[in-house]
């Protein structure tokens, strides 16, 4: 039997029926069905599913953003053409299977004993031979030998003008053909099984039973029915988010347009949350202790579920998919970092906001995560490292601000740096920026500092802007210092003192011209002294670009006044003037505040020699404050899914019969064999064999050749 590409040929008046009929039954159809379900499914992988709008269109830009979602690219799975597609994919397989079965079956039965002699010699593997026994008496032993090999046999006796010929047909390999079968039947079921374990019993009640998707907000239990999916919905795959110590029954179904609820027949409690973390900081373990509740009996069910370790009851399994923060409790402390703003403490839990104000300016806190455990990499961290603050070189420091605090190498030495918060700023426009602040300073080149990051969209790192701790092991002796600059009156002071610390005595002119460069080193940095970069564009224009101050301030008013041939010399003197001058306002600033000067030693200079950067760094950073985390309550919440998956088992029934159905085509051949016994002269006969093959393989002529050594006593 040959399997033909072409469909199945109906009787029918309508040209278009039969011609539907046709293409949907062919196997060209199939192959082109499953070739669109491969690249759709590839489609799937790469690019992510079902991920906020906002995230495609921060990668691939707007235009491709509404594409992706106009086609339903971002939510292939459940896409309506990727349904109808497996839909067709069903009906096509199985009018093949309709059209090819019987064909196959009858072919089980066939031994094609009625073949002719002539055409016997036509066939790639054939032989003769002339026997010393009769025809009747050949084909009994023929028979037998290979009766007893497994072959099937099917004896037939001809008239000849000689007298009566016997025909031996046999064959084996049939299972073959139950490959075909099965592997096609294969694809129905797995087909069948992703229809009702999918989005088309959720999306027909949409369609049919007046349901629709969710868009506002408040209380679960305050959302309409018609947003509700009923307990004893056949099949879903929802989520269900249950914080340690509370219960829930209603999952949450992620749609398109919003989220659709779906009822439970049954509450679950979280008694305990269990994470296990491996050195580098990942999980190693999560898994939830839980309390099933029955609605109906009110049985109480004790439960764990693990990763790959469901729960089930009543037909729903529960599997454990993530965890997240349960609205855990946290207290910031505000601390001013870029403008005049009073400190003060806040408090949240994650996942909810506040508003700020300060004057006309309105902002919105949202806490939005806290991680307990930090792993961050420590190698290659040289502890002696230092840079003598008198030798700051001004395009490396503006080249590295705000550089990351995390390293990238190939050895790692691993370390728990202790908590972090993360929150975002969402100004009146609402326009956001995301923080990420550790709780604790950690060492980093020899220096121990607090990190601060932040980061524009959700699709790039964090920069991390790094803040040198004080004696006390706090920011507040930088946060001074960075207060002490916006002063006008301690600026001058601590100018005066340089000037009084620099110039020997008896010299008030020298004293006087240090005074004026130290004062004008001293606004640039404070960004007091407006300084603009000009910078060369197409056809000789110049663009102009105001500079908010620090490094870069002073950079740019040594590149637009002092020529380039004594620029070097210039930059090294007004940076010696400039850390002398912040030294001293860090000296008014602690007098202020009533501590002790400090004193001239190497942690001084290496604080100075951070704290130069780092008040640079802060013009570039965004909000006028930072918040630090000064305590929390950890609240965990495990994620669960809940599916209702009555197609599993066709599924899995599906893939048995893959498996089998491979296995049947690709390694059992189907072999018919032929033996023409023709009478010659008193007790001798005339053999012609002939063997077919399904598949032409050197295990082919070996068998051959054994059989003709066999059956036709050939030597070999």
């Amino acid at each position: 039997m040959t399997v033909s590409t072409q469909g199945l040929h109906i009787r029918t008046r309508s040209r278009i029926v039969s011609e539907t009929v046709e293409l949907l039954s062919s196997m060209r159809f199939s192959i082109s069905l499953l070739t669109v379900i491969c690249i759709a499914s590839v489609i799937g992988t790469v690019l992510k599913q079902h991920e906020p709008f906002n995230n495609y269109v921060n990668q691939f830009g707007p235009f491709w953003a509404d594409v992706f979602a106009s086609a339903r690219l971002t939510s292939v799975y459940s896409a309506w053409w990727f349904l109808l597609i497996l839909a067709f994919l069903v009906v096509s397989t199985s009018l093949c299977i309709a059209r090819n079965t019987p064909k196959i079956l009858a072919d089980f039965k066939v031994y094609k004993e009625n073949i002719r002699e002539q055409s016997l010699k036509a066939f790639p593997h054939r032989a003769e031979s002339t026997l010393v026994e009769t025809p009747q008496a050949a084909a009994n032993r023929i028979g037998q030998t290979l009766l007893g090999s497994g072959w099937k046999v099917k004896l037939q006796s001809r008239d000849t003008p000689h007298g009566q010929g016997w025909m031996v047909a046999a064959k084996t390999g049939a299972a073959n053909k139950f490959g075909y079968i099965a592997a096609h039947s294969a694809i129905v079921l797995v087909c069948i099984g992703g229809l009702l374990d999918g989005d088309l019993m959720v999306r027909a009640q949409t369609w049919f039973n007046g349901k629709s998707a969710f868009t506002g907000g408040g209380l679960i239990a305050d959302v309409p029915a018609q947003h509700r999916l009923s307990s004893s919905n056949p099949t879903f795959r929802a989520n269900l988010l249950v914080t340690e110590g509370t219960t829930a029954s209603t999952a949450i179904l992620a749609q398109p347009t919003g989220v659709l609820l779906q009822d439970l027949p049954f509450s679950v409690e979280l008694k305990k949350f269990i994470v296990e973390y491996y050195e580098t900081g990942m999980p190693k373990l999560f898994a939830s202790d839980i309390v099933i509740t029955d609605f109906e009996t009110g049985e109480k069910k004790e439960a764990r579920v693990e990763v790959n370790h469901p729960a089930s009851h009543r037909g729903i399994n529960i599997y454990q998919s993530s965890f997240d923060d349960g609205g855990s409790r946290v207290k910031l402390q505000a601390v001013p970092l870029n403008r005049p703003t009073r400190p003060f403490e806040i408090e949240g839990t994650i996942g909810s906001s506040s508003a700020l104000s300060n004057g006309d300016d309105k902002l919105v806190l949202e806490y939005t995560g806290l991680r307990t455990i930090n792993v961050e990499n420590f190698a290659g961290v040289n502890p002696a490292a230092g840079v003598d603050v008198r030798k700051v070189d001004l395009r490396s420091s503006i080249e590295s601000r705000l550089g990351s605090g995390h390293k990238t190498v190939t050895e790692k030495t691993l370390r728990n740096v202790g908590p972090s918060i993360t929150y975002k700023l969402r100004d009146a426009a609402g326009q956001a920026v995301e923080y990420h602040n550790y709780m604790l300073p950690m060492e980093i080149e020899g220096a121990r500092m607090y990190l601060l990051g932040l980061r524009e969209t959700p699709s790039e790192p964090f920069r991390y802007l790094r803040i040198p701790v004080d004696e006390n092991d706090s920011m507040d002796g930088f946060v001074r210092l960075r207060a002490a600059l916006d002063d006008p009156q301690m600026r001058e002071l601590a100018v005066r003192r340089y000037a009084v610390s620099a110039v020997e005595d008896g010299r008030p002119e020298l004293a006087e011209a240090l005074v004026a460069s130290a004062t004008r080193a001293l606004a640039l940095f404070a960004g007091v002294e407006p300084s603009v970069q000009v910078t060369p564009v197409a056809d000789g224009a110049l663009t102009k670009a105001p500079v908010l101050g620090g490094l870069q301030a002073v950079s740019t008013f040594l590149e637009n006044n002092v020529p380039q041939a004594e620029r070097e010399r210039a930059s090294e003197v007004l940076v010696r003037i400039l850390n002398g001058t912040l030294f001293e306002l860090l000296q008014v600033s602690r007098e202020r505040a009533g501590l002790a000067p400090v004193e001239r030693n190497d942690a001084t200079q290496q604080f100075m020699t951070q704290s130069v950067v780092s008040l640079s760094d802060t013009f570039f950073y965004p909000a006028p404050m930072t918040f630090q985390l000064k305590d929390f309550t950890h609240v965990q919440a495990s994620v669960f899914q809940v599916a209702r998956a009555p197609g599993q088992n066709i599924v899995y029934l599906g893939c048995l019969l893959l498996i089998l159905g491979v296995f049947a085509m690709l390694y059992v051949r189907e072999r018919r064999l032929w033996v023409w016994l023709a009478p010659s002269a008193e007790q001798s006969s005339n053999a012609t064999m002939a063997l077919s093959s399904n598949r032409k393989t050197m295990e082919a002529d070996r068998e051959f050749e054994l059989l003709k050594t066999q059956l036709l006593k050939v030597p070999a």
